[in-house]
Protein backbone atom coordinates (compact mmCIF):
# COMPACT_ATOMS: atom_id res chain seq x y z
CA UNK A 1 0.00 0.00 0.00
CA UNK A 2 2.94 1.96 0.43
CA UNK A 3 4.14 1.66 -2.64
CA UNK A 4 1.21 2.47 -4.58
CA UNK A 5 0.76 5.54 -2.77
CA UNK A 6 4.27 7.04 -3.83
CA UNK A 7 2.91 7.02 -7.63
CA UNK A 8 -0.02 8.95 -6.68
CA UNK A 9 1.42 11.66 -4.74
CA UNK A 10 4.29 12.44 -6.98
CA UNK A 11 0.68 12.61 -10.26
CA UNK A 12 -0.88 15.07 -7.52
CA UNK A 13 1.25 17.57 -7.51
CA UNK A 14 0.94 18.42 -11.31
CA UNK A 15 -2.42 18.93 -10.65
CA UNK A 16 -2.21 20.88 -7.54
CA UNK A 17 0.02 23.28 -9.47
CA UNK A 18 -2.19 23.68 -12.32
CA UNK A 19 -4.55 24.10 -9.92
CA UNK A 20 -3.07 27.23 -7.95
CA UNK A 21 -2.21 28.67 -11.29
CA UNK A 22 -6.18 28.18 -12.40
CA UNK A 23 -6.98 30.05 -8.86
CA UNK A 24 -4.57 32.82 -9.00
CA UNK A 25 -5.32 33.35 -12.80
CA UNK A 26 -9.79 33.70 -11.39
CA UNK A 27 -8.27 36.08 -8.40
CA UNK A 28 -6.27 38.22 -10.53
CA UNK A 29 -8.79 37.99 -13.12
CA UNK A 30 -9.58 42.35 -13.54
CA UNK A 31 -5.98 42.70 -13.67
CA UNK A 32 -5.72 40.30 -16.76
CA UNK A 33 -8.78 41.81 -17.57
CA UNK A 34 -7.13 45.12 -18.04
CA UNK A 35 -4.00 43.95 -19.75
CA UNK A 36 -5.84 42.05 -22.50
CA UNK A 37 -6.66 45.49 -25.06
CA UNK A 38 -2.50 45.99 -24.81
CA UNK A 39 -1.88 42.14 -25.19
CA UNK A 40 -4.59 41.89 -28.08
CA UNK A 41 -2.72 45.47 -29.79
CA UNK A 42 0.41 43.75 -29.58
CA UNK A 43 -0.54 40.48 -30.84
CA UNK A 44 -2.47 42.17 -33.69
CA UNK A 45 -0.52 44.94 -34.41
CA UNK A 46 2.83 43.58 -33.92
CA UNK A 47 3.42 39.89 -33.87
CA UNK A 48 0.85 38.85 -36.42
CA UNK A 49 2.04 41.01 -39.11
CA UNK A 50 5.44 39.56 -38.70
CA UNK A 51 3.81 36.29 -40.86
CA UNK A 52 4.42 39.19 -43.82
CA UNK A 53 7.89 39.17 -43.68
CA UNK A 54 8.60 36.20 -45.80
CA UNK A 55 8.20 38.46 -48.59
CA UNK A 56 11.27 39.95 -48.14
CA UNK A 57 13.06 36.53 -49.22
CA UNK A 58 10.39 36.37 -52.09
CA UNK A 59 10.05 38.21 -55.71
CA UNK A 60 6.89 39.53 -54.49
CA UNK A 61 4.14 39.83 -56.86
CA UNK A 62 0.64 41.26 -56.20
CA UNK A 63 -1.15 39.00 -58.83
CA UNK A 64 0.07 35.97 -58.20
CA UNK A 65 0.02 36.46 -54.57
CA UNK A 66 2.08 35.57 -51.29
CA UNK A 67 2.60 31.91 -51.95
CA UNK A 68 2.60 32.20 -55.52
CA UNK A 69 5.75 34.73 -55.63
CA UNK A 70 8.92 33.24 -56.68
CA UNK A 71 11.38 32.52 -54.25
CA UNK A 72 14.89 34.83 -54.08
CA UNK A 73 16.40 33.65 -50.90
CA UNK A 74 18.81 36.46 -49.68
CA UNK A 75 18.88 38.46 -52.94
CA UNK A 76 16.87 41.82 -51.71
CA UNK A 77 19.02 41.79 -48.59
CA UNK A 78 22.94 41.78 -50.95
CA UNK A 79 20.88 44.78 -52.44
CA UNK A 80 20.80 46.73 -49.63
CA UNK A 81 25.20 46.55 -49.33
CA UNK A 82 25.87 47.21 -53.29
CA UNK A 83 23.19 49.81 -53.82
CA UNK A 84 24.65 53.52 -53.30
CA UNK A 85 21.74 54.57 -52.95
CA UNK A 86 20.42 52.50 -49.95
CA UNK A 87 24.27 53.16 -48.52
CA UNK A 88 23.37 56.80 -48.65
CA UNK A 89 20.66 56.85 -47.20
CA UNK A 90 22.06 54.36 -43.99
CA UNK A 91 24.63 56.96 -43.66
CA UNK A 92 21.63 59.26 -43.02
CA UNK A 93 19.76 57.74 -40.48
CA UNK A 94 23.52 56.84 -38.33
CA UNK A 95 24.26 60.00 -39.05
CA UNK A 96 21.04 61.40 -37.40
CA UNK A 97 20.58 58.88 -34.96
CA UNK A 98 24.31 59.82 -33.72
CA UNK A 99 22.87 63.26 -32.97
CA UNK A 100 19.47 61.78 -31.17
CA UNK A 101 21.52 59.95 -29.30
CA UNK A 102 24.67 62.36 -28.25
CA UNK A 103 22.68 65.59 -28.06
CA UNK A 104 19.26 65.30 -27.80
CA UNK A 105 19.41 61.98 -24.84
CA UNK A 106 21.45 64.01 -22.53
CA UNK A 107 19.19 66.67 -23.05
CA UNK A 108 16.48 65.45 -20.71
CA UNK A 109 19.12 64.23 -17.84
CA UNK A 110 20.10 68.13 -17.65
CA UNK A 111 16.78 69.40 -17.97
CA UNK A 112 15.73 67.28 -15.18
CA UNK A 113 18.97 67.38 -12.65
CA UNK A 114 18.56 71.30 -12.88
CA UNK A 115 14.82 71.01 -12.01
CA UNK A 116 15.34 69.08 -9.13
CA UNK A 117 17.63 71.92 -7.53
CA UNK A 118 14.52 74.23 -7.91
CA UNK A 119 13.20 74.90 -4.44
CA UNK A 120 10.11 77.11 -5.39
CA UNK A 121 8.01 73.72 -5.97
CA UNK A 122 5.25 76.41 -7.66
CA UNK A 123 7.81 77.18 -10.46
CA UNK A 124 9.07 73.64 -10.80
CA UNK A 125 5.83 72.50 -11.64
CA UNK A 126 5.18 75.44 -13.82
CA UNK A 127 8.42 75.17 -16.02
CA UNK A 128 8.03 70.87 -15.63
CA UNK A 129 4.50 71.53 -17.62
CA UNK A 130 5.99 73.66 -20.36
CA UNK A 131 8.60 71.08 -21.27
CA UNK A 132 5.99 68.38 -21.58
CA UNK A 133 3.29 69.98 -23.04
CA UNK A 134 5.25 69.64 -26.79
CA UNK A 135 4.71 66.08 -25.97
CA UNK A 136 1.32 66.06 -26.41
CA UNK A 137 1.39 67.80 -30.24
CA UNK A 138 1.65 65.95 -33.26
CA UNK A 139 4.62 66.00 -35.99
CA UNK A 140 2.17 68.00 -38.33
CA UNK A 141 1.83 70.19 -35.68
CA UNK A 142 5.49 70.74 -34.96
CA UNK A 143 6.25 70.84 -38.60
CA UNK A 144 4.03 73.35 -38.88
CA UNK A 145 5.15 75.13 -36.67
CA UNK A 146 8.68 75.18 -37.16
CA UNK A 147 7.82 75.84 -41.21
CA UNK A 148 5.72 79.43 -40.42
CA UNK A 149 8.57 79.83 -38.29
CA UNK A 150 11.97 79.32 -40.71
CA UNK A 151 10.26 79.90 -43.75
CA UNK A 152 11.77 82.76 -45.80
CA UNK A 153 9.44 85.87 -44.72
CA UNK A 154 8.91 84.02 -41.15
CA UNK A 155 9.31 85.05 -37.90
CA UNK A 156 13.31 84.62 -37.42
CA UNK A 157 14.23 85.67 -41.03
CA UNK A 158 12.46 88.85 -40.10
CA UNK A 159 13.76 89.35 -36.76
CA UNK A 160 17.09 88.51 -38.53
CA UNK A 161 16.94 90.98 -41.17
CA UNK A 162 15.63 94.10 -39.45
CA UNK A 163 17.80 93.68 -36.55
CA UNK A 164 20.83 92.37 -37.81
CA UNK A 165 20.83 93.18 -41.56
CA UNK A 166 20.86 89.53 -42.54
CA UNK A 167 19.21 88.25 -45.88
CA UNK A 168 16.80 85.56 -45.68
CA UNK A 169 18.45 82.44 -44.91
CA UNK A 170 16.72 78.96 -46.36
CA UNK A 171 16.56 77.14 -43.29
CA UNK A 172 13.86 74.47 -44.48
CA UNK A 173 15.36 74.36 -48.08
CA UNK A 174 19.48 74.39 -47.09
CA UNK A 175 20.31 70.67 -46.75
CA UNK A 176 23.12 71.80 -44.20
CA UNK A 177 20.24 72.59 -41.46
CA UNK A 178 18.10 69.84 -42.08
CA UNK A 179 19.80 67.41 -39.16
CA UNK A 180 20.01 69.81 -36.53
CA UNK A 181 16.48 71.14 -37.74
CA UNK A 182 15.42 67.50 -37.23
CA UNK A 183 17.27 67.13 -33.90
CA UNK A 184 16.14 70.72 -32.36
CA UNK A 185 12.52 69.43 -32.98
CA UNK A 186 13.62 66.17 -31.10
CA UNK A 187 15.00 68.16 -28.14
CA UNK A 188 11.77 70.47 -27.89
CA UNK A 189 9.01 68.27 -28.50
CA UNK A 190 10.50 64.78 -26.69
CA UNK A 191 12.76 66.50 -23.62
CA UNK A 192 9.55 66.90 -21.35
CA UNK A 193 8.53 63.18 -21.45
CA UNK A 194 12.44 61.70 -20.42
CA UNK A 195 13.00 64.91 -17.60
CA UNK A 196 9.54 63.35 -16.65
CA UNK A 197 10.77 59.99 -15.92
CA UNK A 198 14.05 60.67 -14.70
CA UNK A 199 12.80 63.36 -12.02
CA UNK A 200 10.81 60.68 -10.87
CA UNK A 201 13.91 58.80 -10.38
CA UNK A 202 15.37 61.37 -8.61
CA UNK A 203 12.40 61.49 -6.34
CA UNK A 204 13.42 58.11 -5.36
CA UNK A 205 16.69 59.00 -4.17
CA UNK A 206 17.16 58.75 -0.25
CA UNK A 207 17.92 62.24 1.47
CA UNK A 208 19.74 60.82 3.94
CA UNK A 209 22.82 60.56 1.28
CA UNK A 210 22.82 64.00 1.07
CA UNK A 211 23.03 64.61 4.51
CA UNK A 212 25.85 62.35 5.05
CA UNK A 213 27.24 63.99 1.82
CA UNK A 214 27.08 67.52 3.09
CA UNK A 215 28.49 66.07 6.88
CA UNK A 216 31.72 64.95 4.81
CA UNK A 217 32.00 68.56 2.96
CA UNK A 218 30.34 67.93 -0.26
CA UNK A 219 29.35 71.25 -1.94
CA UNK A 220 26.66 70.43 -4.29
CA UNK A 221 28.98 69.99 -7.62
CA UNK A 222 29.91 66.77 -5.42
CA UNK A 223 26.93 65.75 -4.51
CA UNK A 224 25.46 66.02 -8.07
CA UNK A 225 28.07 63.63 -9.16
CA UNK A 226 28.07 61.34 -6.31
CA UNK A 227 24.89 60.71 -5.42
CA UNK A 228 22.62 61.90 -7.51
CA UNK A 229 24.14 60.81 -10.92
CA UNK A 230 24.92 57.39 -9.56
CA UNK A 231 21.30 57.22 -8.13
CA UNK A 232 19.48 57.40 -11.84
CA UNK A 233 22.14 55.60 -13.45
CA UNK A 234 20.65 52.70 -13.79
CA UNK A 235 17.59 54.21 -15.50
CA UNK A 236 20.03 55.97 -18.17
CA UNK A 237 21.11 53.02 -18.81
CA UNK A 238 18.05 50.84 -19.51
CA UNK A 239 16.62 54.53 -21.61
CA UNK A 240 19.91 54.54 -23.44
CA UNK A 241 19.55 50.07 -24.31
CA UNK A 242 16.32 51.32 -25.88
CA UNK A 243 17.33 54.78 -27.83
CA UNK A 244 19.70 52.01 -28.98
CA UNK A 245 17.26 49.79 -30.11
CA UNK A 246 15.26 52.07 -32.14
CA UNK A 247 19.00 53.28 -33.74
CA UNK A 248 17.65 53.53 -37.22
CA UNK A 249 14.12 53.73 -36.82
CA UNK A 250 13.72 57.41 -36.75
CA UNK A 251 9.91 57.79 -37.33
CA UNK A 252 8.77 58.19 -40.66
CA UNK A 253 6.35 61.11 -40.18
CA UNK A 254 8.94 64.15 -38.76
CA UNK A 255 11.13 63.68 -41.54
CA UNK A 256 8.62 62.79 -44.61
CA UNK A 257 6.79 66.13 -43.34
CA UNK A 258 10.39 68.11 -43.36
CA UNK A 259 11.65 66.50 -46.74
CA UNK A 260 11.42 68.73 -50.37
CA UNK A 261 13.55 68.43 -53.19
CA UNK A 262 16.02 70.43 -51.72
CA UNK A 263 17.09 68.40 -48.92
CA UNK A 264 16.12 65.15 -50.31
CA UNK A 265 19.76 63.89 -50.64
CA UNK A 266 20.70 64.56 -47.27
CA UNK A 267 17.36 63.79 -45.38
CA UNK A 268 16.16 60.63 -46.80
CA UNK A 269 16.26 57.75 -44.71
CA UNK A 270 15.51 54.63 -44.11
CA UNK A 271 11.86 54.85 -43.04
CA UNK A 272 11.10 57.16 -45.46
CA UNK A 273 13.19 55.02 -48.12
CA UNK A 274 11.39 52.23 -47.34
CA UNK A 275 7.55 53.71 -48.46
CA UNK A 276 9.37 55.43 -51.82
CA UNK A 277 10.15 52.38 -52.65
CA UNK A 278 7.45 50.11 -51.25
CA UNK A 279 4.28 52.36 -51.57
CA UNK A 280 5.40 54.85 -54.45
CA UNK A 281 7.21 52.50 -56.89
CA UNK A 282 6.04 48.94 -55.55
CA UNK A 283 9.24 47.34 -54.97
CA UNK A 284 7.67 45.99 -51.97
CA UNK A 285 10.11 43.12 -51.18
CA UNK A 286 12.94 45.17 -51.48
CA UNK A 287 11.36 47.61 -48.92
CA UNK A 288 10.41 44.56 -46.81
CA UNK A 289 13.88 43.86 -46.78
CA UNK A 290 15.10 46.93 -45.75
CA UNK A 291 12.17 47.22 -42.68
CA UNK A 292 13.50 43.79 -41.39
CA UNK A 293 17.33 45.03 -41.56
CA UNK A 294 16.29 47.80 -39.32
CA UNK A 295 14.80 45.54 -36.82
CA UNK A 296 17.52 42.71 -36.92
CA UNK A 297 20.30 45.57 -35.97
CA UNK A 298 18.33 47.24 -33.05
CA UNK A 299 17.84 43.62 -32.10
CA UNK A 300 21.40 42.73 -31.53
CA UNK A 301 22.48 46.61 -30.21
CA UNK A 302 19.86 45.73 -27.66
CA UNK A 303 21.36 42.83 -26.63
CA UNK A 304 24.88 43.79 -26.77
CA UNK A 305 24.43 46.67 -24.72
CA UNK A 306 22.51 44.95 -22.28
CA UNK A 307 25.04 42.54 -22.40
CA UNK A 308 28.02 45.19 -21.64
CA UNK A 309 25.43 47.13 -18.92
CA UNK A 310 25.34 43.53 -16.74
CA UNK A 311 28.99 42.99 -16.96
CA UNK A 312 29.78 46.70 -15.47
CA UNK A 313 27.23 45.56 -12.75
CA UNK A 314 23.79 47.35 -14.14
CA UNK A 315 20.67 45.39 -13.61
CA UNK A 316 19.81 46.20 -17.79
CA UNK A 317 16.51 46.05 -19.98
CA UNK A 318 15.94 42.26 -19.25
Amino acid sequence: MVRATVPMQGSMKPRSARRRIVQRLWKERYVHLLLLPGILYFLVYRYLPMGGLVIAFKDFNPFGGLWASDWVGMAHFSRIFEDDEVVRVLWNTINIALLQIFVAFPVSIVLALMLNEVRNESYKRFVQSMVYLPHFLSWVVVAGIFTVFLRGEGLVNTMLGSWFGWEAIPFLTDPAFFKPLITLQIIWKESGWGTIIFLAALAGVNPSLYEAAVIDGANRWKQLWHVTLPAIRSVIVVLFIIRLGNVLDLGFEQIFLMLNPFNMDTGNVLDTYVYFKGIQQGDVSFATAVGMFKGVVGLVLVVVANSVAKRFGEEGLY
